[in-house]
């Protein structure tokens, strides 16, 4: 690589949504020529995509604003932060740029005033896929920017927009071009997958000389003909949803679903904004698992939202005995700046939030533990991730990365496992978040092995 190339420094912070919006800002410097960098002291300037969504979210992008003008001071500014750009440049006036989410000609032109490009074709090559964040054998595959809803608690629209989903043909490509590059695990990222299409109106594409709709079945269909998994996130539960369930069952996309209910009383979910219907709810989760009886069904709860009443929140420790959900994560509500729900009355006290949210996590405990023991002597497909100090550190279907648990494999490297490598592991024990177990039978490795590096 050539040592006059201009280097860029490059800091990713918060959802997948947001590390695509990095790895095609990267693609693109790559493409240009730059090179990145790994440290402060190396780069000619710093870009630093930002997460804005919840206060921890602002403090820490302006953390990270800060340390990279200390250690460098030629900094660019991007992400859903950016949207708020007074406040950045109250904090540090001498920024030379900033911009908002998915703005990536700014960006570019912001780089570009302060370290030309040298490019040169001979030596700067891109894979097809492009630059990638995440280890080369799994991918989040963004379908969507924005959101059409107005939940209480969020400002997502304000700093994303409206929804704009990409063309399905688009989408496949792209999924098609990162399964030749490696990738075993398609991750499907939005803020709102189920309602992929609206916008366009379900306009159909041509891939592969199949024609599909742009909406979340037929993407799926077109995933399903692809050499690897398919897992689906943020997915809001409306009545199609059930149309991606026997796909599911046939094992053309991974049988999980990551869906945010957010809360099981009706009242609390017409305060946040959100679909109210609970009861039909629990009953489309039970007909999933009719349907599909190994479904993983992954939730997220806000506990302690204005107005809750202890009553409401027993009614959500209800939902959650009933429902079985295999995966939860729950939050303690807090104000975000910008929000609807900030200006509602009965804002609860912090030592309430916390007492429900550990015993709302003290509930969902005892389910998972139920769970996994229930797998102890099953045999689960698993992708591996890691291998250390001889045990292959591996994912099954119901696991998301870096969300979910793992399944450690004892005999990884005595079975010759590889990252990026499906393997049938026997599970002979679990605790209270993982599995342990044995590989019983690996697919025949294909190609060199993969690298993790981590810019």
């Amino acid at each position: 690589m050539s040592k006059t190339n201009p280097k860029v420094g490059f800091v990713s912070l918060g959802c997948p949504k947001a590390l695509v919006d990095s790895e095609r800002i990267l693609t693109q410097l790559r493409v240009e020529g730059y090179n990145i960098v790994p440290s402060y002291d190396s780069a000619d300037v710093v870009v630093v995509n930002t997460c804005g969504f919840i206060e921890s979210a602002v403090a820490e992008s302006l953390d990270a604003i800060g340390e990279a003008m200390n250690e460098n001071g030629k900094v660019i500014v991007t992400g859903c932060l950016g949207k708020k750009s007074e406040m950045i440049r109250e904090h540090y006036p001498n920024v030379l740029s900033v911009s908002g989410p998915q703005d990536y000609t700014t960006v570019m032109e912001a780089v570009h005033a302060a370290i030309p490009p040298k490019h040169d074709p001979f030596i700067d090559l891109v894979p097809d896929y492009g630059i990638k964040l995440t280890p080369r054998h799994y991918a989040y595959l963004k379908i969507s920017e924005g959101c059409n809803h107005r939940c209480s608690f969020c400002i997502i629209p304000s700093m994303r927009g409206d929804l704009m989903s990409r063309p399905v043909d688009e989408v496949l490509r792209e999924a098609e071009r990162l399964v030749k590059g490696g990738v075993r695990e398609l991750l499907v990222v939005s803020q709102d997958t189920s309602a992929y299409g609206v916008d366009r109106k379900y306009a159909p594409g041509t891939w592969r000389g199949k024609e599909y709709a742009t909406r979340m079945k037929a993407l799926c269909e077109g995933l399903g003909e692809l050499d690897a998994w398919t897992r689906l996130h943020y997915v809001y539960p409306y009545p199609h949803v059930d149309d991606v369930v026997p796909l599911m069952a046939e094992g053309k996309i991974l049988p999980y679903l990551d869906i945010p209910f957010q809360h099981a009383s009706p009242r609390i979910l017409k305060l946040m904004k959100r679909p109210g219907a609970v009861d039909k709810t629990l009953e489309r989760v039970l007909r999933w698992r009719q349907i599909c009886p190994d479904i993983t069904v992954r939730s997220t709860f806000i506990v302690g939202f204005p107005g809750e009443t202890e009553a409401e929140f027993e009614d959500l420790l209800g939902f959650l005995k009933t429902a079985q959900l295999d995966r939860v994560g729950a939050f303690a509500y807090s104000p975000v700046e910008g929000a609807t729900a900030n200006a509602l009355p009965d804002q609860l006290p912090e030592e309430v939030k916390q007492e429900r949210l550990a015993r709302f996590m003290e509930v969902q405990a005892e389910i998972s533990a139920a769970k996994l023991e229930a797998k102890v002597g099953t045999v689960q497909q698993c992708l591996v991730d890691v291998i250390e100090d001889g045990i292959a550190v591996a994912r099954s279907k119901a696991d998301a990365p870096e969300i979910d648990g793992l399944v450690h494999i004892q005999n990884g490297e005595q079975a010759g496992l590889r990252v990026g490598q499906f393997v049938d592991v026997e599970i002979t024990d679990c605790d209270e978040h993982d599995l342990f177990g044995d590989a019983i039978a690996a697919e025949e490795p294909t190609g060199p092995a993969f690298n993790l590096k981590v810019l």
